[in-house]
């Protein structure tokens, strides 16, 4: 069974940008509400943009709509706990370009890649973020089963699991 975190982007320090691969930063109450506790780390995955209007996941009578969903391989980064216990959840989009700013994802954690690290200089860092973004792209795309996807409505900006 497949991890999903769905959340809105908000802005993070920037960090990914500033080394030159961006990431979209998720806002962490779903996971909070949710009581998630996911292995920390880097992951490969999916991440879909979900439209800004009230929206439902494809279901049993909605199969279409997967098709007109764009995909996005991406590697997903859950880091450690921040004093509340939350983790930084962060993707980075292969071949997106564009301002996610406010808008709400739902990222699929398809594999483990590898745990998370700090590193004693940027030059390492920007070393093992390509390697990681090679194994991305290099991973064969998983076709995402319509019934993996739960079904999310949302409304009043909240996602919610029907």
């Amino acid at each position: 069974m497949n991890i999903i975190i769905s959340g809105k982007v908000i802005h993070g320090e920037h960090y990914g940008k500033k080394l030159g691969f961006p990431t979209a930063n998720l806002d962490r109450r779903e996971y909070s509400r949710k009581k998630m506790r996911i292995k920390l780390g880097v992951w490969i995955g999916k991440v879909v943009i979900i439209p800004n209007s009230e929206f439902l996941m494809p279901n049993k009578n909605q199969k279409s709509k997967i098709k007109n969903l764009k995909f996005y391989k991406a590697g997903i980064v859950i880091s450690p706990l921040n004093k509340y216990q939350l983790p930084k959840i962060e993707a980075h989009l292969i071949g997106f370009k564009g301002n996610l700013y406010g808008k709400k994802l739902s990222l699929f954690l398809l594999k483990y890649l590898r745990p998370f690290k700090k590193f004693d200089n940027v030059k390492q860092l920007k070393a093992q973020i390509k390697k990681d973004i090679r194994a991305v792209k290099n991973t064969k795309s998983q076709t995402l089963n319509p019934k993996q996807i739960p079904i999310i409505k949302i409304q009043n900006n909240q996602l919610t699991k029907v």
